[in-house]
């Protein structure tokens, strides 16, 4: 899995992974550890087990040996026994030493009477007929020793036997004579094998010489496969294609020291095995077992710490939505439950400081709308102040009187309308719009500037067709020019000049209003249409722009800052045309000069 989709998990899912995981490893390892010793001491333990076997086969054999070699040591001493050998008759030996021989030496015990030459002159146990040549060459071999006694093993006809060769004197006119030669032994088969296996704790008995079978304690299929392998220069393991052995082996050699056959204990690894297998299953179970205890046990605490996290979580998101009411539950006295009430008291917190900020908004609000109002009160109350100071202390013509009280009226309808207008922003209402030439409602905005603009030298031009008609909220768009064109002229005291032109552009009406002043300041200009920002003004708070705008977008429009280069600032705006309507396009040269 990679990281990011584990990433996007949730934190249950990631606390059962890494759990899972750790005691997947935790296990493995542990395993592996318990495994790897069981391997080594099992291993070990084998290995002590054949050597035990190899102490107990030689304990063993050399008791068996030296029992035959004290048998036929006391034999060759007996006077009577002597003396029959001394005969050369087989009946008078096997009577005279036969019966003795049968009471002191084991039943499967091979006892033979030969001449100085090994020619067998009586057989006194066992049955070596059928397997022993009737001229012992073992005789020969031994006769350089004498008159000590010499043993070791012997093969004939594919059988092999453990023989001692024991020399029997008399007394003569010249010294002592070689008289006869006893050999005794034991019949080294499959019988002996089973002994020693029995003998040894279950170790596994094979006497091989040149790679042929002589004796063995394995089934049929082992021994053949065994039997075909080349002797291995040391011993360690061995396997018989199924089960693999630990084994040693000994050389044994014939009376001259001569090696002629291979003895191997081996020590199967299968019950070993078998063991581990057992072992490596538990580890497995346990491991299963571990693991579904671990993940319920992991995911009933892990939801203890996921839940409130969850809630703390969806509670946050409910904040980052504005939504400072919500709380979360404090169920315990640990991290979590202390991070829960902390969280609550930043939400009351954060409740009771937002109140405030409304209140101290709403209180800075009002007073700078009341600064806004004044300012745009002062030039038609100046303007009645004026016309009635000039009825008052000057004697006027009919023609001037009736000149001041139209100022007069229309300076006092002005006030009712930025009054009804303000009455109507609060309440939420609006006025229907009505069809009107946007040049009219232009030229009588530019008209209430125009005293102005003569004061400062500023020429304003209107250049709109004089049919384009939309549907507007009069004197709310009237508005709008008066706050671009007064911002014109407060930005152009040393004179200069206002254009405002139109276009029809697809169903709409594209004003724009363009001056020659310095332009917008560059650290204002993202922001020229946010409340209450301004630049280099002498009056207003900066909120001119941002009504006008609002009032283009109660029509359906919108208004920017055109973004071409140039001397002055050009502001723009759009307003939707009557649906249906047919406009001609703008005639040119109908626009006028007002100074």
């Amino acid at each position: 899995m990679s990281w990011s989709r584990f990433s996007r998990l949730s934190l249950l899912w990631k606390i059962l992974l890494s759990t899972s995981v750790a005691v997947t490893l935790l296990f493995a390892l542990m395993g592996w550890i318990v495994l790897h010793d069981a391997v080594s001491t099992t291993s070990q333990s084998v290995d002590d087990e054949v050597r035990a076997s190899f102490q107990a086969y030689d304990s063993l054999w050399k008791s068996r040996a030296n029992l035959l070699s004290s048998v036929s040591l006391i034999l060759s001493t007996m006077a009577d026994v002597r003396a029959a050998f001394s005969t050369g008759d087989q009946a008078t030996i096997r009577d005279t030493a036969g019966e003795l021989w049968s009471k002191i030496s084991e039943s499967d015990a091979v006892f033979l009477v030969a001449d100085p030459r090994g020619k067998v002159i009586a057989s006194l146990g066992g049955e070596p007929a059928a397997f022993l040549e009737r001229d012992l060459g073992v005789v020969a071999a031994a006769s350089r020793r004498f008159p000590a006694q010499s043993s070791g093993f012997v093969i004939r006809n594919g059988h092999l036997f453990h023989l001692s060769v024991t020399p029997v004197y008399v007394a003569s006119a010249h010294g002592t004579a070689l008289i006869n030669v006893l050999v005794a032994g034991y019949h080294v088969d499959a019988l002996v094998a089973q002994r020693l296996k029995e003998a040894t704790g279950g170790s596994e008995f094979l006497f091989r010489s040149a790679g042929q079978v002589l004796a063995s304690t394995l089934n049929p299929r082992a021994t053949a496969e065994l039997s075909s392998r080349t002797s291995p220069t040391q011993d360690g393991r061995v396997s018989d294609g199924f089960i693999e052995y630990a084994f040693q082996r000994r050389t044994l050699s014939d009376i001259e020291g001569r090696p002629i056959a291979e003895l191997w204990i081996l020590r199967s690894f299968e019950s070993s095995q078998q063991r581990i297998a057992r072992l490596r299953r538990n580890i497995i179970l346990l491991w299963l077992l571990a693991m579904t205890a671990g993940l319920a046990l992991t995911y009933l605490l892990a939801r203890r710490i996921v839940e409130p996290v969850k809630e703390l979580d969806h509670a946050a998101a409910a904040v980052a939505q504005q939504n400072y009411d919500c709380e979360v539950r404090v169920e315990s006295e640990d991290e979590l439950g202390r991070l829960a009430r902390t969280f609550n008291t930043m939400c009351a917190s954060i409740r009771q400081a937002r109140q405030e900020l409304i209140r101290q908004e709403r209180i800075s609000t009002i007073g700078r709308l009341s600064s806004s109002i004044v300012h745009d009160l002062r030039n038609p109350l100046a303007a009645v102040y004026g016309g009635a100071e000039m009825l008052v202390d000057s004697e006027l013509s009919p023609a001037q009187v009736k000149r001041l009280g139209g100022n007069i009226y229309r300076a006092s309808r002005r006030i009712q309308e930025l009054l009804q207008d303000l009455l109507n922003v609060s309440r939420g209402k609006t006025v229907r719009p009505e069809i009107c030439r946007l040049r009219e409602v232009a030229a009588a905005a530019c008209e209430s500037l125009a005293s102005a603009a003569e004061a400062q030298s500023v020429t304003i031009d209107v250049d709109i067709p004089e049919n384009l008609e939309l549907p507007l909220e009069r004197s709310r768009v009237e508005r709008v020019f008066s706050n671009l064109v007064g911002n014109a002229l407060e930005a152009m005291p040393e004179g200069g000049r206002v254009g405002i032109s139109a276009r029809v552009q697809s169903g709409s009406a594209v004003v724009e209003v363009r001056d020659t002043g310095p332009g917008i300041a560059p650290e204002i200009r993202a922001r020229i249409f946010d409340p209450f920002v301004s630049s280099g003004k002498r009056n207003g708070l900066g909120l001119g722009l941002a009504l006008s705008r609002q009032t283009v977008l109660d029509h359906g429009g919108d208004m920017w800052v055109a973004p071409e280069p140039g001397p002055g600032a050009c502001f723009c705006f759009r307003l939707p045309m009557a649906t249906g309507e047919k406009l001609a396009a703008p005639a040119a040269g109908t626009g006028r000069s007002l100074r």
